[in-house]
């Protein structure tokens, strides 16, 4: 990156009150940029972005090339003080410090591989801690930190002060008694469809104020369609991507790998569920032994199952000509604008896509900040969510079961239950072994007591006595968590 995108240090003359007159944000970890899309859609002017990948880092430089990147991007190459005299911002300059470190280790993707979210033990999760240093050393009026909903989980057998929000909850405790501040953590579950965003799409927000102004989350103003509510129906993939509703010929879309050919019998809106003994196809699978999103497939008339970052061949959602989403119609679906350029390869793309906020959420929620932290009379309608889209047409009828999949044919074993599946017998694997651990470390503690007591009543060689008081500490593992 040339020198040119990023600003000179600042002077004592030269502070953010004299370069813009709009809430101002910095934006850590930003992705593909559409948290800061929606800011910008808000009125908020980014005064500096941190972000390391380098094919994120090519889209934003492509589309906003006046948005000033950190150089190298790498939030742990540099100091806070350094990221902020970078962008000529000095303390409690800031609007606002946004953004949303990497989410892997509190994903659902992750508790269904391990059976347990590795949360705060995994070390990607050091970024929440670099966060808050940034936080720290900025002091902005206010700070919008966004994960999935799994950030709140509470993990068996992981002791409270390791979970996420209770770290964050001490960190502004910190900051609060060395600066004199009053940050104190609001929660916002939300799902980007209750707003107009065409995807189901639930994430948890993190906002504070250093004034510890309110922010309630908004209420919803889109939702299925019913006689007598007051909201608006959900805006659907058809008002989305309908547009775009056409066979493709692109290699990169083409489904692949074993279930490829069976994805034309599995109904618009439906996934493998349909081929189990409780859907309406054919009994190949057993019931709720494949994750939700295998072979799902999107409905033309509803909003969007979550876009996938780094799907696996079967992994949905899926258009529903039978085919993977093209780049364009999953920035539709994340509400980016269309002369949003995205780079590199279908792959790279992919995951800038998946990883996003949808940006009309972004958009929501900084007008909402301005609501909160400045008193600004904003408005209320959403200019990035799309425009509804008239005459939906009926569903594509499902394609007969291919051949290929007879020998799939018969009984299967449905999931055993709530508490007993694979995931839930890894977690009560490792949690016996925790507790084995626990007993042998006790074990080995009391031995170790018993020796030295009896030492205690022998004398040394060289006459000397060892009194009691002297001898090593012994950590017993009390805290070790103990299966129920």
């Amino acid at each position: 990156m040339s020198q040119s995108t990023v600003p000179p240090a600042r002077t004592r003359s030269q502070g953010l009150a004299t370069r813009t007159s709009k809430p101002t944000v910095l934006s850590l970890f930003t992705g593909a940029g559409g948290l800061d899309i929606g800011l910008e859609a808000a009125g908020f002017k980014l005064v500096g972005s941190v972000e390391q990948n380098p094919d994120c880092r090519a889209t934003l430089r492509l589309n906003r090339p006046r948005w000033p990147q950190l150089d190298p991007g790498d939030i742990f190459a540099h100091t806070p003080a350094d990221i902020l005299n970078t962008f000529g911002v000095a303390p409690r300059e800031l609007t606002l410090v946004a953004g949303g470190p990497p989410c892997q280790p509190f994903s659902k993707s992750a508790l269904w591989v391990s059976g347990e979210s590795p949360g705060m033990s995994d070390p990607r999760a050091k970024t929440l801690d670099a966060y808050m240093a940034v936080v720290e050393a900025a002091l902005p009026q206010a700070m919008l930190l966004e994960n999935v909903k799994g950030i709140g989980f509470v993990g068996r057998g992981r002791k409270v002060a390791e979970q996420a929000l209770s770290v964050l909850d001490a960190r502004l405790d910190e900051i609060n008694e060395r600066h004199d501040t009053n940050y104190v953590p609001r929660i916002l579950h939300l799902d980007a469809a209750d707003y107009g965003v065409p995807q189901h799409r639930e994430r948890l927000f993190v906002f504070a104020s250093r004034e510890a102004h309110e922010l309630e989350p908004p209420a919803p103003t889109h939702g299925p369609k019913a006689a007598g509510t007051s909201t608006t129906a959900y805006r659907t993939c058809w008002d989305a991507i309908g547009d775009l509703d056409f066979p493709s010929e692109d290699a990169d879309l083409a489904p692949r790998g074993r279930w490829a050919e069976l994805l034309p019998s599995v109904p618009e809106g439906h996934n493998y569920l349909w081929h189990t003994p409780r859907g309406g196809g054919e009994p190949l699978f057993g019931w709720r032994t494949k994750f939700w999103s295998f072979m799902l497939k999107l409905a033309r008339d509803q909003p969007a199952w979550t876009l996938q970052a780094q799907p696996g061949p079967a992994t949905g959602p899926f258009h529903w000509q039978d085919r993977c989403l093209s780049l364009r119609e999953m920035a539709r679906l994340q509400t980016f604008p269309d002369d949003w350029q995205i780079t590199g390869d279908y792959a790279a793309g992919r995951r800038q896509m998946g990883n996003a906020v949808p940006a009309a959420l972004g958009e929501l929620l900084g007008l909402e900040i301005r609501r909160a932290v400045q008193g600004a009379q904003v408005r209320r309608a959403l200019r990035l969510i799309p425009e509804a889209r008239d005459a939906c047409p009926a569903p594509i009828e499902p394609a007969a079961v291919p051949s290929r999949y007879d020998e799939l044919r018969g009984e299967h074993q449905d999931h055993p239950g709530a508490g007993l599946g694979p995931a839930a017998a890894k977690r009560k694997a490792l949690a016996d072994a925790a507790k084995r651990d626990a007993q042998a470390v006790r074990a080995e503690a009391a031995g170790a007591k018993d020796s030295q007591a009896k030492v205690n009543d022998d004398e040394e060689p060289d006459g000397a006595r060892i009194t009691r008081g002297t001898e090593p500490a012994i950590a017993v593992a009390d805290d070790v968590p103990i299966a129920a």
